[in-house]
C-alpha cells in the first residue's frame, strides 16, 4: 500500500504536464482514472519513437493508471464524466482555461456536489489576460528567457533538451496536490490549486530570475559555463569532454592535486573563487594543459576518488547504464506477464510505503466498461 493508498484520481489531463503529475500520485498508491477523448491522448501517437505501434512518449508517463474514453459533448459521457468527478478526491485538468465550464466540470460544478475535492488546474500562462494562449513548453521557454541563457555566447538560441517547464509544472502541480490534501485533512474542505508554466519557469530559472529581480542584472548565455563559478563546465580530455565542478576552495585544491599543479590552488588569482570566475580565460588553458594528457574516464575515476565532483557527458543509455552501475535500479516493470512495459523507477524512495508498478500504461478506454458499470452501481446525488 503506497502513502496515496485510497485516494481516487480524476485525470482529465493529456499530453505531459497532467499526465506527469498523475503518475507520480499513481505510483504512490492512487487509483487515478484516465479520462481521455475517444481519439485518445495526443501523445498516444506522437512517434517515433514506438513500442509495439504505441508511442514511448505515452508509455512514459502513463503507468498504473486505468483509462476510459468520453466524449464531453455525448450527454451520456458527460454524466459519466461528472459522476467520476463528484466522487474523486482530486480532479486534474489542463483544458484550456474556462473550457470545461460549459460541461459542468469546471472547479465551481464540480466543488458544489463535491466539496472535498482537490481541483488541480494547469495552464500555460494563467486563468487572466493569459488565459487564450496556448500552453505549450517551447513557447515558454522562449516567453519565460530561458532559451536567451541556452546556447553558445556568439550563436542562436537553443531550447532545453526536453520538455522541462511541462515537467517541472507536473512537479509543481503535485507539491500543490500534496499540500492541499494535507489542508483538507485538517480543516475537512477541498480547494482549487493552479499551476501555469510560465509561473513554474519564472520560479524555476532560480538565481538566473533573482538576478534581475534583486540585482538589476539581465543574464546572457554562455555556454556551458557557470556565471558565478568556475571551473564549472566540460573541459577537453585526450577523448573528449568531462563535466568538472569544483565549485569551492577545498575541491579546486583537490582537482589541482590530481592534475599534477598544485601551485595553481595557490595562486593569488585563482585561490578563492571570486579570482577564478575573473580569471577564466586565463585558467582554462593551464587546466587544459594536464587534462588533455589523459582520457575523460581516467581522469573522471581518479577525480572521483579524490573528492572532485565531475563527470562524463553521456547519451541515454550511457546515463541508464551508469544508474545501474550504481545500484540505482533504474528501470522497472510496470504490470505483469505479456502486458509489462519497461519503465523509469519513481525517484523517491519510502522506507514503509515504496512506489508500486502494479498496471502498464492502459490501452485507449481498456477500462472503460468496468469504470461505468461502478460508476452506476451508486451514484452520487447531483
Amino acid at each position: 500500500m503506497g502513502p496515496l493508498d485510497g485516494l481516487l484520481v480524476a485525470d482529465f489531463s493529456r499530453i505531459l504536464a497532467g499526465p506527469y503529475a498523475s503518475m507520480l500520485l499513481a505510483d504512490m498508491g492512487a487509483d487515478v482514472i484516465k479520462v481521455e477523448s475517444t481519439q485518445g491522448d495526443d501523445t498516444r501517437s506522437w512517434t517515433p519513437p514506438e513500442r509495439d505501434g504505441i508511442s514511448t512518449y505515452y508509455l512514459g508517463i502513463n503507468r498504473n493508471k486505468r483509462s476510459i474514453a468520453l466524449d464531453f459533448t455525448d450527454p451520456e459521457d458527460a454524466d459519466v464524466a461528472r459522476e467520476l468527478a463528484a466522487r474523486a478526491d482530486i480532479v486534474i485538468e489542463n483544458f484550456k482555461p474556462g473550457g470545461l465550464a460549459k460541461f459542468s466540470l469546471d472547479y465551481d460544478s464540480i466543488a458544489a456536489t463535491n466539496p472535498g475535492v482537490i481541483y488541480a488546474s494547469i495552464s500555460g500562462f494563467g486563468t487572466g489576460l493569459g488565459a487564450s494562449i496556448p500552453g505549450y513548453d517551447l513557447m515558454v521557454q522562449a516567453i519565460s528567457g530561458l532559451m536567451s541563457l541556452t546556447g553558445d555566447p556568439d550563436g542562436p538560441a537553443f531550447r532545453a533538451g526536453m520538455s522541462v517547464f511541462d515537467v517541472t509544472s507536473g512537479l509543481q502541480a503535485t507539491i500543490g496536490i500534496l499540500a492541499a490534501l494535507n489542508h483538507r485533512n485538517a480543516v475537512g474542505v477541498g480547494q482549487h490549486v493552479e499551476v501555469n508554466l510560465l509561473s513554474t519557469a519564472l520560479s524555476g530559472l532560480a538565481n538566473h530570475s533573482s538576478a534581475f529581480v534583486a540585482g538589476g542584472v539581465v543574464p546572457f548565455r554562455m555556454g556551458n559555463a557557470h556565471p558565478s563559478v568556475f571551473p564549472y563546465e566540460p573541459l577537453a580530455t585526450s577523448d573528449g569532454d568531462l563535466i568538472v565542478t569544483a565549485a569551492n576552495d577545498p575541491q579546486f585544491q583537490k582537482l589541482c592535486r590530481v592534475l599534477g599543479v598544485p601551485e595553481l590552488a595557490d595562486d593569488p588569482r585563482f585561490a578563492r573563487n571570486e579570482g577564478r570566475t575573473a580569471n577564466r580565460d586565463i585558467l582554462r588553458p593551464l587546466l587544459l594543459v594536464r587534462l588533455k594528457t589523459r582520457t575523460k574516464m581516467e581522469w573522471f575515476r581518479e577525480l572521483l576518488d579524490a573528492g572532485v565532483p565531475c563527470g562524463p557527458i553521456n547519451t541515454i543509455d550511457e546515463g541508464i547504464a551508469y544508474a545501474e552501475e550504481l545500484g540505482l535500479d533504474p528501470v522497472v516493470l510496470a504490470g505483469e506477464g505479456a502486458s509489462a512495459m519497461p519503465s523509469v523507477r519513481n525517484p523517491i524512495t519510502f522506507s514503509a510505503t515504496p512506489p508500486r508498478y502494479d498496471l502498464a500504461p492502459p490501452a485507449l478506454d481498456e477500462h472503460g466498461r468496468d469504470i461505468r458499470a461502478w460508476l452506476e452501481r451508486e451514484k452520487v446525488p447531483q
